[in-house]
């Protein structure tokens, strides 16, 4: 069993004429909220498995503070641009090909809409809007990554931040 767990990055700064979207940091309460969400995630899973990460900032700090609530090198997360330009099935499946068939979790880190739109199409049953830390772990019955975008898979679960934080 192959399993895919999309994170959404966390609440970010606002894009001003000096700062880039691309250079947009995480604000103090977005990162407390990702760290309550990592939390979360680890009451799930043991191990993020390999980490994939946009390169923006904002969601390469989502994918740090996840990868150090696991105890994971963040020196080991992989950044790919196509992540940060709008990713489809296409380039998931390239990001895919990469990873080897003994992994069994593959974490991405990124943005919307993508990481609404990409689950909803995978998931069987379809998937609600990704809010900002948010997380979607979908399972599929297979024994290759190439196999995993030639099935529907199921929704596992879908963490969502608590409203009080």
């Amino acid at each position: 069993m192959k399993k895919l767990i999309f994170v959404r990055h966390g609440r970010a700064e606002d894009q001003t004429p000096l700062l880039s979207d691309f250079e947009r940091s995480l604000t103090m309460k977005g990162k407390a909220i990702t760290q309550a969400m990592a939390l979360k995630l680890k009451e799930r899973e043991n191990d993020p498995g390999v980490i994939f990460s946009s390169p923006a900032f904002r969601a390469l700090e989502t994918a740090i503070i996840f990868a150090r609530e696991f105890g994971n090198d963040p020196e080991k997360i992989i950044l790919k641009s196509n992540i940060y330009f709008k990713l489809n099935l296409n380039t998931l499946s390239l990001i895919l090909s990469e990873v080897s068939d003994d992994i069994n979790i593959v974490t991405l880190f990124g943005h919307n809409p993508s990481f609404t739109e990409i689950p909803d199409r995978l998931s069987k049953n379809g998937c609600d809007f990704l809010p900002k830390s948010s997380v979607v772990c979908l399972s599929f019955k297979s024994e290759t990554w190439k196999g995993v975008l030639h099935e529907k898979g199921k929704q596992e679960y879908f963490l969502k931040p608590d409203k009080a934080l």
